[in-house]
């Protein structure tokens, strides 16, 4: 097995890349999603225990792990976006730049342009919700048993489309200069 790995390319690797305070912060935002979903793990584990052993759920579990996976995803999408992990139809788009390397770039950037719009447009889509999920000081949850406020959960969204533009736009301007990204 250790005969099909070829050790210099993994050695090699990538060049070291400079200050890149883009990645820097996207990284950071995904690092936070990690540590959530390792807290969203661990909580989901002591509520099943305490359900199954203790005859003592916690409550608001469900409730937690539903708006989690939202805030979670929102988080980690920049990088995502900016390490090039997006979901995209490669194949399609390694045979156009075997044809034509030109045609291929430009399919690259109008990939990057329109998803840097889509995710710019998620941002402003969530911005007013969030304020009036603030101003009318929305929550979800029972009253009286657990509730918790909307507006984080949708401040994440404003975040996570604006770091997803960010990225994409990361893209564009290290694609316009040769680079890979």
């Amino acid at each position: 097995m250790t005969d099909d790995i070829d050790m210099t390319a993994l050695e090699a690797g990538a060049a070291p890349a400079g200050f890149d305070p883009v990645r820097l912060l996207l990284d950071a935002l995904a690092a936070i999603g990690t540590i959530w979903t390792f807290g969203l793990m661990l909580l989901i584990c002591a509520d099943v225990l305490g359900r199954s052993f203790l005859n003592a759920p916690i409550t608001g579990v469900a409730e937690i792990a539903a708006h989690s996976v939202v805030g979670i995803v929102f988080l980690q999408i920049g990088a995502t976006i900016r390490n090039r992990r997006m979901t995209r139809a490669d194949f399609l788009i390694e045979r156009i730049v075997r044809v034509s390397p030109t045609l291929g770039r430009g399919i690259e950037l109008v990939f990057m342009l329109v998803g840097a719009a889509c995710m710019a447009f998620i941002a402003q889509a969530a911005w007013d919700p969030m304020w009036n999920s603030i101003a009318l000081s929305e929550y979800f949850g029972v009253q009286g048993l657990f509730t918790i406020p909307t507006w984080p959960f949708r401040g994440l969204i404003v975040l996570g489309g604006a770091a997803g533009a960010l990225a994409y736009l990361a893209l564009i301007v290290a694609a316009l200069r040769g680079k890979h990204g």
